[in-house]
């Protein structure tokens, strides 16, 4: 294997590959002038050379033509020797960007492709400061269980279900259906029974840049234990070809036919269904999910990456930041994570006549072992006419990012960056999710916030700020411990939002029995100023969860702190809880 350790070794090849070698030197522009030598007999090349105009093209500055470029690549493939052959194509196969793999095919010679594998794992290190990457033992221990398991002809890494495990690890759940055989389908599929090939269903509670509930289906169709991922749910149906058979439960009433299931020009062939209609929305969702699995897992802030790592930040850019905790199941919370960032502190550049300020994010959520769980990475824009921005210098962009986590403590690293200035911000502090048990009473955070109202149903779980069917927007007290601050002139209304968990309810009645006491007190002169009380028999039909939402007004309040505490009594279990939080007005 021809092998190049040289800078001048990979050019030579280059002018070899392109015919710009002559006489085993490379050709250069000579200067005009005459000369008493004559030349030798075969020396056309060179009397040729000085025949060329003076305003000649460089040999050396000439684009190549693309029989030289395919020249060209073959060289630098038979130079790429095995040992990083194989790197590239088998053990980063599925990790590697496209930037990277790119950048390291450009490479000379073997010491810097040494340095970019090295750099190359150090990226991905969650622990930089320890001997061990704990991402890279992770990921070759995933091939060799990919290898064990899903090998089907070719190795496992190569097969679909070996490439997602290998990039997202072990799914929450599996579905498995190793032998095919009857199949009631549920209901979005169309309903009714049939028979399959050997499928399996995957499903990943969260996986960052997708979504949560990631649901992927891998069917067998030639039944020789290769399978392959697809977006069609319908293709692990065996019947689907069959006339009249394993019809859906449309099809069955008579309600619709088997020739409708390939008429209707879509993505998926299940039939008609309660839930077709629904099934037809999603489809676009199917597809850009599916696109999403295909590619190389990103970081696209690097230098806020190194930003996280890093102990000192030169002239750092301020914000604040609010993490709030929200029971989802009993082993589930979402844990929303509210960015804050002054306008002044903010670069604004005239943009067709807008001023323009953008902030990018990155954040890192670890294990105390170091360990990461999750990743955000995103763009704050801020675009303000002109002529207001001096007005809005002391308004604050928000950002906002659920993520679903278990009861446990972390650690959260978050960097900002201000894209049209030079200054970079950092925060780390340690997160502590509750663990909320079906046996006790427990309530979320506590939120003040400057902004709730109820979301158009279609809205529900998703967007900013959205916890379940409400907009929640917090307010955030400053990094100097005052606290979150409301303006009588600029923000009307002071709302507050809670949710309490595992009331008590009664076995004859099947209700809880509950009583919620408000006080809000003047932390200057200690006396309460608000007091409301009401109770569950009040609050229409309600389980073991109620979540309590209330506004007042601002005008109902003289320039001050205060402190508002929720008392919850449940008469059935006969536990208390009395969560507060602390806001000021002015």
């Amino acid at each position: 294997m021809f092998r190049v350790s040289s800078y001048q070794a990979v050019l030579r090849i280059l002018l070899i590959s392109g015919g710009l070698l002559v006489g085993g030197a490379v050709a250069q522009d000579q200067p005009d002038q005459k000369s008493t030598d004559k030349p030798a007999p075969d020396t056309a090349g060179a009397a040729q050379a000085q025949a060329q105009p003076a305003d000649a093209v460089d040999p050396l500055k000439r684009p190549a033509n693309e029989k030289q470029r395919k020249k060209n690549q073959r060289a630098l493939k038979q130079e790429l020797s095995k040992p990083y052959k194989k790197w590239l194509e088998e053990d980063v196969a599925w990790i590697i960007t496209d930037e990277e793999r790119a950048a390291f095919r450009q490479l000379s010679n073997d010491e810097e492709r040494d340095n970019f594998i090295e750099a190359f794992w150090q990226r991905r290190d969650p622990t930089p400061d320890t001997e061990e990457n704990e991402y890279k033992e992770e990921h070759y221990q995933r091939i060799a269980y990919a290898n064990e398991h899903f090998a089907a002809g070719v190795p496992g890494w190569k097969t679909d279900r070996g490439r997602i495990y290998i990039v997202f690890g072990k799914p929450d759940e599996i579905e498995s259906h190793p032998s095919g055989g009857t199949y009631e389908r549920p209901m979005e599929e169309g309903g009714g029974e049939t028979s399959t090939f050997p499928f399996e269903n995957w499903r990943y509670r969260y996986i960052d840049g997708i979504g949560q509930e990631v649901i992927m289906e891998f069917v067998d169709t030639c039944m020789c234990g290769e399978y392959h991922m697809t977006m069609d749910r319908s293709e692990k149906d065996a019947l689907l070809m069959t006339p009249n058979a394993g019809l859906t439960l449309y099809e069955q009433m008579g309600m619709s036919n088997k020739a409708a299931r390939f008429s209707g020009g879509g993505m998926e062939r299940l039939g008609m269904g309660p839930n077709s209609a629904n099934q037809q929305t999603k489809q676009f969702d199917r597809l850009e999910q599916f696109a999403k699995l295909q590619a190389a897992p990103k970081v696209k802030f690097a230098d806020l990456e190194e930003a996280v790592n890093s102990k000192v930040i030169l002239n750092p850019m301020p914000f604040d930041v609010r993490t709030d905790f929200v029971k989802v199941t009993s082993d589930t919370v979402l844990v929303p994570v509210t960015i804050q960032m002054k306008n002044r502190d903010i670069t604004f550049v005239n943009k067709d006549g807008i001023q323009r300020g953008t902030v990018n994010i990155f954040a890192r959520l670890t294990t105390l072992t170091g360990r990461i769980v999750q990743t955000f990475e995103d763009t704050v824009q801020v675009d303000v006419p002109a002529e207001l921005l001096p007005r809005t210098a002391e308004n604050a962009s928000v950002y906002w990012k659920a993520l679903p986590l278990r009861a446990g403590r972390y650690k959260l690293n978050i960097a900002v960056k201000d894209v049209n200035g030079d200054r970079k911000g950092v925060w780390s502090r340690s997160v502590v999710v509750p663990e909320f048990t079906d046996d006790k009473l427990a309530h979320s955070t506590l939120i003040v916030a400057d902004d709730m109202e109820p979301v158009p149903t279609k809205n529900i779980g998703t967007g900013f700020f959205v916890i379940g069917t409400m907009k929640v927007r917090p307010r955030i007290a400053p990094a100097d411990g005052k606290p979150a601050l409301f303006k009588k002139a600029k923000d009307p209304k002071l709302n507050f939002w809670m949710q309490v968990y595992n009331l008590g309810v009664d076995e004859k009645t099947h209700k809880p029995s509950a009583t919620f006491e408000y006080n809000i007190t003047n932390l200057a002169t200690n006396k309460s100023v608000i007091q409301k009380t009401e109770t569950t028999d009040t609050m229409g039909n309600l389980g073991d969860q109620v979540t309590l939402q209330k506004t007042i007004a601002a005008a109902n309040l003289q320039p001050g702190t205060y402190k508002i505490e929720i008392k919850v009594n449940d008469n059935i279990s006969k536990q208390t809880i009395d969560p507060s939080a602390v806001f000021a007005v002015e």
